[in-house]
């Protein structure tokens, strides 16, 4: 976009905070509900983009039919979403703004039971799916924010999957260039991409980290760090409030988290690395 709307006032009146914070100005849900109100419709649905991760975890509770909390943070209300599943079970256009693409795709998958061979779960492929979706945003903040997660992931599951020996290209979401290099090098022991990335040699150290809490820690920090550097000149366009956002949900996990916490999600990456389940978000 060539022009960019700007949000002087509602930028201002954000409260400020920083990594070591210890308390919440406000919670995620709550900051998506501001959104909601204070942005113009094209930032709104590049903003979306973000809160699929929730969306896509309410999917799975219409689809598997299981009572359990909604994430409304998400973009869809459940009333919507099981009109989404309806829609595709019908072969009708979803007609949704913020619907992405690859709902359709997904959900026939699910009901026709059918997994592409490159996937083990349906987990899997809609966090490649998501993941693809968040690298073709049309602003580039967001679309290399979303990169760079992927990359993040795709390191540490392809360097614990070796660890635990566990199959490499099966535990690689997403197909940006990184992922097909990874897939295509399984066996080389920087998995063919020490030279791509100047941060590579940060995650691999972060990886052999004993402490798993100051691990997880660290590895939000140099998000955290990111969004710094890439939003230095951003001050009252929809990259600052994106980066607010990004560091806002990272600063709520933080608040809630703790050590005992932390190893349960490691040990919960582990086994679900092993029997086939995709890794926690949060991870």
């Amino acid at each position: 976009m060539l022009f960019k709307n700007q949000y002087y006032y509602f930028i201002s009146g954000l409260p400020d905070f920083s990594f070591d914070t210890t308390k919440l100005p406000f919670s995620t849900e709550t900051f998506r509900e501001m959104l909601d109100e204070a942005l113009k419709p094209e930032d709104r649905k590049l903003i979306s983009r973000y809160f699929l991760r929730y969306d896509n975890l309410n999917l799975f509770h219409i689809l598997n039919k299981k009572e359990g909390e909604w994430h409304n943070e998400g973009n869809f209300s459940p009333e919507e979403m099981k009109e989404i599943v309806g829609k595709v079970k019908e072969g009708e256009p979803l007609d949704h703004e913020l619907a992405p693409p690859y709902y359709e795709a997904f959900i026939s998958s699910w009901l026709n039971e059918e997994l592409p061979e490159e996937f083990r779960t349906l987990e899997d492929l809609i966090a490649s799916f998501h993941m693809d979706y968040g690298l073709e945003a049309r602003n580039s903040l967001i679309a290399n924010w979303f990169e760079l997660n992927l990359n993040i992931g795709n390191i540490l599951s392809a360097i614990y999957a070796r660890k635990y020996g566990i199959d490499i290209p099966g535990v690689v979401v997403g197909n940006n260039p990184l992922a097909v290099i990874i897939r295509e090098n399984a066996n080389a022991r920087d998995f063919g991409i020490g030279l791509e990335l100047d941060y590579f040699d940060t995650i691999v150290r972060l990886s052999e980290e004993s402490d798993i809490f100051e691990r997880e820690r660290r590895l939000d920090k140099l998000r955290w760090d990111w969004l710094e550097e890439h939003t230095a000149l951003d001050y009252f366009n929809i990259e600052y409030i994106f980066a607010y956002l990004c560091k806002l949900q990272i600063l709520e996990r933080w608040v809630e988290l703790n050590a005992e916490e932390g190893e349960r999600l490691f040990r919960e990456m582990i086994d679900n690395l092993k029997s086939g389940v995709e890794m926690p978000d949060d991870m």
